[in-house]
């Protein structure tokens, strides 16, 4: 059942189209990502969906009821920011109270709330601790706390972690994908932060422009991109220009800048002549480098060794350079005027539309 449905929403400021008549349905209990580069979107969508900005056209139904006039309040809707918006001069167990005061709620439930949202957030105990006396990391525990207590219906949030070190960010996305699935909430969540998205999420949209481009799975967004924008903003890809010149039993051969590869399309509605013009897309670590044979030929112009990875840079014939990506390796290929093949299975080429 869709607890959340955006409608052919229209935003814009100005002369920005923020958004372009964007769609977008959101299970119970998902916790849904909304990715994409700076300006695309992402951000304007959730806060109309927060009741934050009010779309030029277009609803907002939560629970098959339409909420677009409704103030957030009224939408049992809680939001996380990226700056936390904690005020420093009140202790923790204040500052998560503070939703619960303002409702009138009894101070005797207050206190038992407080009490059982710091568990939640495995923060027991510090009801009386001071905000500026904590770090980045129980300074967001708290802000997710304080979202909480109020028992939302949906938790909303934009870009939450981008202000924690490298650490404490991998410590919060299991942190918060625990708390939305124990209680049975759902989220919404805006990152530009890609390995947050893949890890984190059950679906995502990947926006572009005021648009979205693809929705699905990380494994469907990642292994099947829709389209060039889509593949090379989620992970590494090699995106080559060509035509198409041939059809198979489901598949698609398309000579390339670098020669001919076969691979499968992802839009089920495109279905391209011999001679369409397309855009392949290869991961880099779907390729693999051998000695000899190889339907591509180049030579090695880059090794980076990584341990547990080596990333090499290939040139072909055509100067066209391909990035590949060697997990486990246990030999390590130095770059010179030798020629290498690279070897690629049809089931990891995505063919698009150009």
């Amino acid at each position: 059942m869709e607890a959340i449905r955006a409608q052919e929403l229209v935003k814009t400021f100005g002369s920005l189209r923020a958004l372009d008549e964007v769609s977008i349905g959101i299970e119970a209990g998902e916790l849904f990502f909304l990715l994409g580069g700076s300006g695309c979107g992402k951000t304007t969508l959730l806060r109309c969906i927060a009741g934050l900005e009010s779309p030029d056209s277009g609803r907002v139904v939560f629970d098959g009821v339409d909420v677009t006039t409704l103030p957030t309040h009224k939408r049992e809707a809680a939001m996380v920011f990226q700056s936390y918006a904690l005020w420093p001069h009140m202790t923790v167990g204040q500052n998560i109270a503070f939703g619960l005061e303002e409702r009138k709620v009894p101070k005797a439930e207050i206190k038992e709330r407080v009490r059982e949202v710091l568990k939640m957030v495995r923060m027991e105990g510090f009801e009386g601790r001071k905000i500026d006396h904590m770090s980045g990391g129980q300074q967001q525990r708290v802000s997710l706390a304080r979202a909480l207590v109020v028992r939302p219906r949906c938790l909303l949030l934009d870009e939450p972690l981008s202000n924690l070190d490298a650490q404490l960010r991998l410590e919060m996305r299991s942190e918060i994908r625990r708390i939305v699935k124990e209680n049975k909430l759902t989220g919404v969540y805006v990152t530009h932060d890609q390995a947050e998205a893949l890890s984190m999420a059950d679906r995502m949209a990947v926006m572009d422009a005021g648009r979205v481009v693809q929705v699905g799975t990380p494994q469907e967004v990642y292994r099947r991109p829709s389209c060039s924008y889509a593949a090379a903003f989620i992970g590494e890809t090699n995106l080559l220009r060509g035509t198409v010149s041939g059809r198979g039993a489901g598949t698609l051969t398309v000579e390339t800048e670098v020669g001919a590869l076969t691979g499968h399309g992802t839009t089920p509605d495109w279905v391209p002549s011999t001679g369409a013009a397309a855009v392949v897309s290869v991961r880099p670590e779907a390729m693999k480098v051998v000695d000899e044979g190889g339907s591509l030929r180049g030579r090695i112009v880059e090794t980076v060794y990584l341990g547990d990875v080596i990333q090499y840079r290939v040139r072909m014939s055509s100067g066209v350079e391909l990035q590949v990506a060697e997990m486990n390796p246990q030999v390590v290929r130095e770059a010179g005027e030798a020629e290498v093949g690279i070897v690629v299975e049809a089931d990891d080429v995505v063919v698009v539309e150009k």
